[in-house]
């Protein structure tokens, strides 16, 4: 039998403050590369390192790999939900404006996308199928995979049966690590 062991991390915070964010490429902030360095710190028992294609990923994901010669690669499947006309406006502002369809959307996902946004199913699909193969690939590798609140809910909702329409009622702070 063999065995796959992941820890998840989210990225720290990105600049700009808290906003939707979804696949605008927004680096950490100087807070957010704190973040993520003091939660690591000297915690680095990883054979490989799998990463959002996204800087705010990427980026610490390729610092900790050259300082810890640790393997990195990026996996496109692991972006963070689309979440296309809520991209770069914030959950207060949006609330001001439409506190019906965010709190719908917080409530049920699945069955209230963004607009224009990319449907959970099609997230849940893209998301699950990079686990699944990150588990067959990686046997008896230790993995640190850099993603983000979205993604890792979903991995975690996974492993744990969570449904669906509950993914964003968990809390997962920036540096976070599952």
């Amino acid at each position: 039998m063999t065995t796959t062991t992941v820890d998840l991390i989210r990225h720290g915070e990105p600049e700009g403050g808290t906003l939707f964010r979804g696949w605008r490429d927004d680096p950490l902030s100087a807070q957010g590369w704190q973040q993520m360095r003091l939660a690591v710190a000297d915690h680095t028992p990883w054979d490989l390192i799998i990463s959002s294609p996204l800087a705010r990923c990427a980026e610490f994901a390729a610092e900790l790999s050259q300082r810890e010669s640790i393997p990195i690669n990026i996996e496109e499947r692991l972006k963070e939900i689309g979440f296309r006309q809520w991209e770069g406006v914030s959950p207060d502002a949006l609330y001001n404006e439409s506190p019906d369809q965010l709190n719908d959307f917080w409530q049920n996902p699945v069955e209230n996308p963004p607009p224009d946004g990319e449907p959970m199913v099609l997230f849940q699909s893209r998301v699950e199928s990079a686990w699944q193969d990150i588990q067959i690939h990686h046997p008896n590798r230790h993995v640190l995979i850099v993603a983000h609140g979205g993604v890792n809910r979903l991995i975690i909702g996974k492993v744990l049966g969570i449904p669906l329409r509950y993914l964003f009622r968990m809390e997962l702070p920036y540096a976070g690590i599952s």
